[in-house]
């Protein structure tokens, strides 16, 4: 074998090995992928001579999330983002990164609440990104607490800060598309514990409500393909269903979902068909509005210029068991309370060019207790 085989072989060696010291000891591993492309690691293997794997924080179609120690940035700990080694997540990776890049140019002081990328690099085909090391999503601590809902005065100090992370976005021209309490993490989960005699089990209650928007994958800006079809289920907006083109309303409908699931506890729109997804719709906020029927390509889903359901078919009777005008849903008959919905209705407006702003939004009287700094300091505890 001559000397430039020999390099090659070389050279193919010592990409597929890393080399980990820990206690002393110096072990070695070929890089290694599972069949649907995620990196195989063990805790304690160290990445880039520098982020040393603790435990995997959670995972999904992308990849997965793991914490590690940070050698380089005194032995912190963060969230690295491992992108499956699979083309199209790669390149939805690649995107993410500048969208992430130019949150950081924009805001370096991080003072509008969106996850803070600390890095990136290719580790081996597969992106990687790391994060600060937040805490559970809304949803995750919502789950593990039965799914018990947040109160007022928390659903309050969250809402602000999403409006606020979400506007910063939408005022540089980006669509976040993905919009879930999944997305929304908080900074600490710390919570207390009080028994609940009624129901006979214990009930968390957060200590911080202080929050981060994250999972910029999907992200898009004003001057990109808009994808035909957005968001996740729950979260869709009716033009987005429609087809009738996308743009930053389509996130303020997302926000309106959420708060109503922090409020409740449970999802307003549980379903994963279109035609039963605009009649949930209308049983919440009524007739879906004739521009929009005129105007879609979905023509299918209506007759005569009505939405074509029969409530008398056993998917009717799911919709109408299961669904009720907004209102109905207030749980306590205070002024806070129904300012709360009307906020709401302004976010669940059916047609887009009429769905409330965030800049208006964040001017509701809703807000009227939390428009201070001190709110996003951790310094006020504004728990129950």
């Amino acid at each position: 074998m001559g000397k430039t085989g020999l390099y090659s072989v070389l050279k193919i060696f010592l990409d597929c090995v890393c080399v980990c010291q820990s206690n002393g000891r110096v072990r070695a591993w070929a890089v290694k992928d599972d069949e649907e492309g995620h990196l195989i690691y063990r805790t304690g293997d160290v990445l880039q001579d520098r982020y040393e794997i603790v435990g995997t924080l959670g995972e999904g179609t992308f990849g997965k999330v793991v914490e590690c120690i940070d050698h380089h940035r005194g032995g912190s700990r963060i969230a690295l983002k491992i992108i499956k080694n699979v083309e199209k997540y790669k390149e939805a990776a690649r995107l993410e990164i500048n969208v992430l890049e130019k949150i950081n140019q924009k805001d370096p002081e991080n003072k509008n609440l969106c996850v803070q990328m600390l890095d990136w690099f290719d580790y081996h085909g597969h992106m990687c990104i790391s994060f600060e090391l937040l805490a559970l999503s809304t949803f995750d601590f919502m789950k593990e607490n039965h799914y018990l809902p947040y109160s007022i005065s928390q659903v309050r100090h969250m809402a602000y800060q999403i409006c606020l992370a979400v506007k910063f976005l939408h005022d540089n021209r980006l669509t976040h598309t993905d919009l879930k309490p999944e997305n929304i993490l908080f900074v600490s989960s710390d919570y207390t514990v009080t028994y609940n005699t009624e129901k006979k089990r214990d009930e968390r209650c957060v200590l911080d409500t202080a929050v981060r928007l994250v999972d910029f994958g999907s992200a898009t800006f004003d001057h990109e393909h808009h994808s035909t079809i957005v968001s996740t289920r729950h979260y869709r907006a009716p033009e987005v269903i429609l087809e009738l083109g996308w743009s930053q309303p389509c996130d303020v409908w997302s926000i309106g979902c959420i708060l109503f699931e922090f409020y409740r506890g449970y999802t307003l729109f549980q379903t994963h068909d279109n035609r039963e997804h605009l009649a949930m719709m209308e049983r919440v906020h009524g007739p879906v509005p004739s521009r929009m029927i005129r105007k879609t390509r979905k023509q299918k889903y209506f007759y005569r210029g009505r939405l074509d359901w029969d409530e008398s078919t056993s998917a009717g009777r799911y919709v109408r068991e299961n669904c009720r005008p907004l209102r109905k849903y207030v749980m306590c008959e205070t002024e806070e309370h129904h300012l709360f919905f009307d906020l709401l209705e302004g976010l669940l407006e059916f047609e887009p060019d009429r769905r409330l702003s965030l800049s208006a939004a964040l001017r509701h009287p809703f807000f009227n207790p939390v428009r201070d700094p001190e709110h996003f300091s951790g310094a006020r505890d504004i728990s129950r």
